[in-house]
């Protein structure tokens, strides 16, 4: 049977199907390429955002750290939006410059700010050492408690070595500076308050006659209570100072805290 011949139009139609066809592949493949590029930078853009988001996350926790104990930081991570806790037995130690008025009127505030800065880090770091957390700075003065933390079993004792230390550090300035310190142990609030910019403080009568303690001091002593004597163990020396009036309690038994005793020779 015969075939019937193939029109060359029938060919000119083909030909030119394929063609559009061809481009139309051609655009897909090219449309395919710039979504993969984009899709590419994409990802690595969302690489970079959330590498970013992670260094932020922590230099945010950095922040927090410096100003809040570990745990209170634990605790707003988890969710908690009003911490207030009670303490039966906090050791509170207060402490200012002797003087400071007039070392600031006669130093430079560069220097002077320097020199105070140098002091309070090298507390900050003996704190850490001991175990007891420092609270704040108030001008002069620096206010750390040992016992907030669960399983601390001897808070007064850490507060004394804190002291001990401090007084060290500010006698390696040659008289330059002298320091007043007091500590008084019993209960306090503890918690964290505002809201742009927290702050950890503790209050309640402990920390009244902590003050009260340390305004009442002499340079270069550590004034303590008659409760902290008492629990003090006997590596500490202690010197009774007698009755002294205390604003808001009346007179009251003191002693100073003179350092640890010797250890005894083998």
């Amino acid at each position: 049977m015969d075939q019937k011949p193939v029109d060359r139009e029938d060919h000119a139609d083909v030909a030119k199907e394929n063609l559009r066809l061809a481009r139309r592949v051609r655009r897909l493949e090219e449309t395919l390429s710039q979504v993969e590029s984009i899709r590419d930078t994409n990802a690595r853009l969302l690489d970079r955002l959330m590498s970013d988001l992670d260094a932020e996350r922590l230099r945010s926790r950095e922040l927090l750290l410096n100003v809040l104990p570990a745990p209170i930081v634990a605790r707003l991570d988890a969710g908690e939006t009003l911490i207030a806790d009670r303490h039966e037995a906090v050791a509170v130690l207060l402490s200012d410059f002797v003087g400071f008025t007039e070392i600031a009127t006669r130093l430079p505030p560069a220097e002077l700010v320097q020199q105070l800065n140098g002091l309070f880090s090298r507390f900050d770091a003996a704190s850490l050492a001991r175990g007891v957390e420092k609270i704040k700075t108030i001008g002069d003065a620096y206010m750390a408690a040992a016992g907030l933390e669960d399983g601390e079993l001897r808070p007064v004792e850490a507060a004394a070595d804190l002291a001990l230390d401090m007084l060290e550090i500010v006698d390696s300035t040659n008289g330059a500076w002298q320091i007043r310190i007091g500590i008084h142990v019993g209960p306090v609030v503890a918690g964290v308050i505002g809201s742009r910019k927290f702050a950890y403080d503790v209050w309640g009568d402990t920390v009244n006659v902590a003050s009260r303690l340390e305004s009442t001091s002499v340079p270069g002593r550590i004034h303590v209570s008659e409760t902290v004597a008492a629990a003090l163990p006997a590596r500490f020396r202690l010197e009774p100072r007698g009755s002294v009036a205390l604003k808001g309690k009346g007179e009251v038994q003191t002693s100073f805290l003179l350092g640890r005793a010797a250890s005894p020779t083998p």
